[in-house]
């Protein structure tokens, strides 16, 4: 017994590595056909800053090595953002052969929805957000500054601004498994409503820049989402674990 069981954890392992290692492959063949329009993806993503710069202002490099490297690590992050569902894949395939039948009824949509809603996020960021807090930003300074944001500081800021919206767009997603794993109800949620709203703009508030505007425009989507959450969660309440042979 003791043998077949410690058969079975290899195997497992040996599965997770394999499964691992074609997660990380699709990453590196996507980062292979976008490296050679690396510049191009740098401009689309500094489109929103270069707009709102004044007509006197450019972006600079305060590094020899900034004109290379920020549009190579850009280009590594959108590889690993593009290849989200290929990795989803991978995972669902690990761990699907422990799900009864009607668990895989109910994540498939959850796992899907949460592949939507990550780029949902990024989308919002990028063609809602980014506008309005980079305009406020290069206004506000003084008459006599001369604006000339650093590429490599820009691209940082940019990807924390992507992560933070990609990840609190997925609270309808975190809502639905709370509620479906019975970790608790929409009921308690809603009775917890006061407390969320405060946690909201503290969670924004670390996953901002430190600015009021920014937190605001996170903090208020992960409200409505949080609420969406309360609305589709009411579909997947905790169900008593079925017969194996539904697997």
């Amino acid at each position: 017994m003791t043998e077949s069981v410690q058969s079975g954890f290899i195997s497992h392992l040996v599965e997770l590595r394999n499964r691992l290692m074609k997660a990380l492959i699709s990453i590196l063949l996507i980062f292979v056909a976008l490296v050679y329009f690396a510049n191009d993806i740098y401009a689309f993503v500094a489109a929103p800053l270069v707009e709102s710069l004044p007509s006197n202002a450019s972006m600079i490099a305060t590094d020899v090595t900034a004109p290379f490297f920020a549009p190579f690590k850009l280009t590594l992050f959108v590889a690993l953002f593009a290849a989200i569902p290929f990795i989803l894949h991978q995972i669902w395939g690990f761990i699907a052969p422990g799900l009864y039948k009607h668990e895989k009824r109910m994540l498939i949509p959850i796992l899907l929805s949460s592949v939507l809603l990550f780029y949902s996020g990024i989308a919002f960021c990028y063609f809602v957000v980014m506008p309005i807090i980079l305009s406020f930003f290069t206004s506000v300074g003084p008459e006599m500054m001369t604006l000339s944001p650093d590429i490599s500081s820009y691209l940082g800021f940019i990807l924390k601004l992507f992560f933070a919206f990609g990840v609190a767009f997925e609270i309808p997603v975190a809502i639905m498994l709370l509620c479906w794993s019975g970790a608790t109800t929409t009921t308690s949620l809603r009775e917890k409503r006061p407390y969320i709203v405060v946690g909201a703009f503290v969670v924004a508030m670390f996953l901002t820049p430190p600015d009021v505007l920014s937190q605001t425009l996170l903090a208020l989507p992960m409200l409505l989402l949080f609420e969406l959450g309360l609305i589709l969660a009411a579909f997947y309440t905790k169900k008593p674990i079925q017969q194996e042979s539904e697997k």
